[in-house]
């Protein structure tokens, strides 16, 4: 099959640093190459791959100080895929809806799968308007906020099963906390309950801009004292040690979690999670296996011993089952089969908002 995958420009495919977007885009479009397919990757000119690359800037939009808007690099790359749409098979977007308007005529032969939140009063006109873009969500929590518009699926987000090496005995003696420093992600939640617990808590998080008031208001003074290392952003060689060593990963989010990667990264090295159960999470972490689902503080604190006992090999055991990349790149493949199988005469078939969804891929929880 010849393949398109579109990903954002901010960050580089893989990114260095933070960027759980580009990072599955990279794993994925790997995976597929790796599975006989032809690829064309549409990425920054920094990006590393197997697959064909078709770069529209030199770097990393972000890493640029050149660069003061962003969207034009984005018009400059549709305008080329859409002229060469014809070469390829299926075109999958990984940038949210920039394209909605300009592919709508082919919309049979793409998918777009949706890495953000979507509970957001302002994306719902969008789904009404454009029903017939067929749209890939990464959980049923995620799709539930979608309404009126054509969710072909879901397929759940995986990573190489060789990427991290399980530690069954880890050295830290601490909790980890892997993100960002936001209002979201409640890294208050995680410094309150190690320090209720009088465990070490390390912080590996980025801040981003929008995001600095609150870390310096809020999370620094918290940060005084002894029993919480801030280490700040971390690569993708550095999670080994970090997630591998820690006792547990603590994943205290306040918000619709549309999946969570950090979730399965810590699974691949056998840690469990202590997760608060909004959003994906009862559908990635299976409670009191790979991890212990809380709704408090005070839950999070009295859950600890049980958390602390799961076997670690069990928990790498449910990340081999259900979160690999080679699962998700096979269900994306029967997700662009099914799509291209509903075309009529290269033309998508007219669908109404409210139609339920005729394919549904869902790694459910097994027993």
């Amino acid at each position: 099959m010849k393949i398109a995958q579109i990903s954002p420009l901010i960050e580089s495919t893989p990114p260095k640093l933070y960027g759980g977007t580009e990072r599955m885009v990279s794993w994925l479009t790997e995976e597929l190459v790796r599975q006989g397919h032809d690829v064309t990757l549409f990425a920054s000119g920094d990006s590393v791959t197997d697959a064909k690359l078709e770069a529209f800037c030199p770097k990393a939009l972000r890493l640029d100080p050149r660069v003061k808007e962003t969207n034009p690099y984005y018009f400059v790359m549709l305008d080329a895929i859409r002229r060469r749409a014809d070469e390829f098979d299926i075109l999958h977007f990984h940038i949210d809806y920039f394209h909605y308007p300009l592919f709508r005529d082919i919309a049979n032969k793409t998918l777009t799968t949706l890495h953000g939140r979507q509970d957001t009063h302002d994306l719902q006109p969008l789904h009404q308007a454009f029903p017939d873009i067929p749209l890939a969500t990464i959980s049923d929590s995620q799709a539930g906020f979608i309404r009126g518009s054509n969710v072909a699926g879901t397929v759940l987000h995986g990573l190489p099963e060789n990427l991290f090496a399980p530690n069954y005995e880890p050295k830290g003696g601490y909790l980890a906390f892997l993100g960002r420093m936001a209002p979201d992600k409640r890294p208050d939640r995680a410094i309150e309950i190690a320090r209720k617990l009088r465990v070490p808590l390390k912080m590996a998080a980025k801040v981003d801009d929008v995001d600095r008031e609150y870390f310096e208001q809020k999370i620094e003074p918290m940060l005084a004292g002894d029993g919480v290392e801030f280490i700040g952003e971390i690569n993708e060689q550095q999670k080994q040690g970090f997630l591998g060593n820690a006792a547990a990963q603590l994943f205290p989010i306040d918000w619709p979690e549309p999946f969570g990667l950090v979730m399965i990264e810590a699974m691949a090295c056998g840690t469990p999670v202590l997760a608060f159960g909004e959003g994906s999470v009862p559908e990635v972490i299976d409670d009191g296996v790979s991890g212990i689902v809380v709704n408090s503080v005070p839950e999070a604190v009295q859950a600890f011993p049980e958390l602390t006992a799961l076997d670690r090999k069990t928990v790498r055991r449910v990340f081999e089952e259900r979160f690999t990349v080679k699962r998700m790149a096979e269900d994306y493949v029967a997700l662009y089969r099914g799509l291209l199988a509903k075309g009529l005469n290269g033309k998508q078939r007219s669908r109404g908002a409210g139609v339920e969804p005729e394919v549904r891929i869902v790694r459910a929880r097994e027993d």
